[in-house]
């Protein structure tokens, strides 16, 4: 038995037990030949003793170690120590998919097609080797705290070099994601991991597995013989599409290749966040890093809505926005659009994972959405520092106005002083020229008089001597 501490094949040291499989557990250890922190998977000690399993192990190892893509688990070494089967992989910083489903119970569509495109990317880089995975699940898919997500748990893959060592007729693989040929007993091939992706898909979108059952024969038989229930009503018609063509029960009526359902995985998600990044934040949609949420109306105008809607296997649609006529005589109708959970947002540690949890709004329409007040708050703005800088101009004016008319009045005033003082001047001129005038005039007059009077006096003798002779 191994524990805490156990060390093997004197390099690599067991810290601690974090999950726990059907083909063994897995342990986060140390290098301390390195001096890193890695993952060791410990096999199960009853698969050492199934004939052939030890060269299995072997050459999926070493092919397994070839793949060189970033949403891939690493693999560092395999080995045996002690009757103990181990293989030595990349530790990834990250949770599971399958514990955010347990907390959360669904992801919205953005975020489940972004992830959905990272892993059929690494399953494609895996089938390009010439591995099957046969086990991809919620719980073998590790997202980091960054968003970006890993594929890990190639314990059961299946290479073509060592497919001849694979039991006939054994089924491998968790039922619930198990493709309808790998049920049947047939050979797992790349369409296999392309059907147990969609069903990953399935319960990202609904938050249920599309089949259950009393035990695992009861739920791979269901995946054989019947139809997954409908997705959610609000899960627009493109990404149904995608997820109805990967979980086809004919392989060959499925996405041709892992890289192509990528494409149109990836094509979706960028469709819905370019639908969304426009958008005014609902208080009943999910708070994700890509949120999902109706488009604001503009007032008088009708809502438009995303022609999405393509048949199976063509693909995502165009995302060409359309008017939706009412009837004759009545306004113009809202466009149907996919609603969202409502409820409040779940706290994830992945921190992008972008999950959606609450109550279910009703299928149809939208609730309507106020128009933004950015446009207007900014005109508002621009209008009042307009009016702010017209009163500072008014005022300015108005007090050199009044300095202007102040100083007039004042140089007015000085010159009606000096006039007035002038003429008082030449009055009091004119007063003393007129009284020197007349006392001239006067003096003139009394010397005539005198003159007279003198001259009177002395011819008076003369002549009374005259007549006295």
């Amino acid at each position: 038995m191994v524990s805490p501490g156990t060390l093997l094949s004197g390099r690599y040291r067991l810290d601690e037990r974090i999950a726990t499989g059907g083909m063994g557990d897995v342990w986060r250890g140390t290098d301390e030949t390195l001096g890193r922190t890695v993952a060791i998977k410990i096999l199960l000690p009853a698969l050492l003793e199934e004939p052939g399993f030890s060269e299995r192990f072997r050459l999926e190892a070493r092919t397994m170690a070839t793949i060189n893509h970033p949403g891939v688990v690493d693999i560092y070494d395999y080995g045996s120590d002690q009757q103990v089967a181990y293989l030595v992989m990349e530790y990834v910083e990250g949770d599971a998919l399958s514990r955010t489903l347990a907390r959360v119970g669904r992801l919205t569509p953005a975020r489940t097609m972004a992830l959905i495109a990272q892993a059929a990317e690494a399953l494609e880089a895996a089938h390009l080797k010439g591995i099957v995975h046969r086990d991809v699940k919620p719980g073998n898919l590790l997202v980091r705290a960054n968003g970006t997500l890993v594929l890990t748990d190639f314990g059961i893959a299946r290479s073509a070099v060592a497919s001849q060592l694979t039991a006939a007729g054994a089924v491998l693989g968790t039922a619930s994601y198990l493709a309808p040929e790998q049920a049947s007993g047939q050979t797992a091939t790349t369409a296999s991991d392309i059907y147990s992706l969609g069903v990953v898909a399935y319960q990202c979108l609904s938050g249920r597995r599309p089949f259950d059952g009393d035990n695992p024969i009861e739920i791979a038989m269901k995946h054989v013989r019947m139809t997954p229930p409908a997705l959610p009503p609000d899960v627009p018609p493109a990404v149904r599409a995608i997820v109805e063509r990967a979980m086809a029960k004919d392989p060959s009526a499925r996405w041709p290749s892992a890289a192509i359902f990528a494409a149109a995985s990836r094509q979706a998600a960028a469709v819905l966040s370019s639908e969304q990044s426009g958008r005014a934040a609902s208080p009943s949609a999910p708070v994700s890093p890509v949120p999902y949420s109706p488009a604001p109306s503009s007032p008088g105008r009708p809502p438009v809505r995303p022609v999405t809607g393509s048949p199976v296997g063509t693909g995502v649609g165009t995302g060409v926005p359309q008017r939706v006529p009412g009837q004759p005589g009545q306004p113009m109708r809202p466009a149907a659009r996919v609603s969202v959970p409502a409820g409040p947002a779940p706290v994830s540690p992945l921190g992008a994972t972008g999950v959606a949890t609450g109550p279910r709004t009703s299928p149809g329409y939208a609730a309507p959405q106020a128009p933004s007040s950015g446009g207007w708050r900014t005109f508002w703005m621009i209008l009042l520092v307009f009016l702010a800088m017209a009163a500072i101009v008014a005022i300015a004016a108005f007090i050199g106005y009044t300095v202007t008319r102040n100083t007039t009045a004042s140089g007015t005033a000085h010159t009606s002083t000096v006039t007035n003082v002038t003429r008082q001047a030449n009055i009091w001129q004119a007063d003393s020229a007129r009284a020197n005038l007349a006392e001239t005039s006067a003096a003139t007059a009394v010397r005539a008089i005198a003159t007279d009077t003198a001259g009177s006096l002395v011819l008076a003798p003369t002549s009374e001597g005259r007549r006295t002779r």
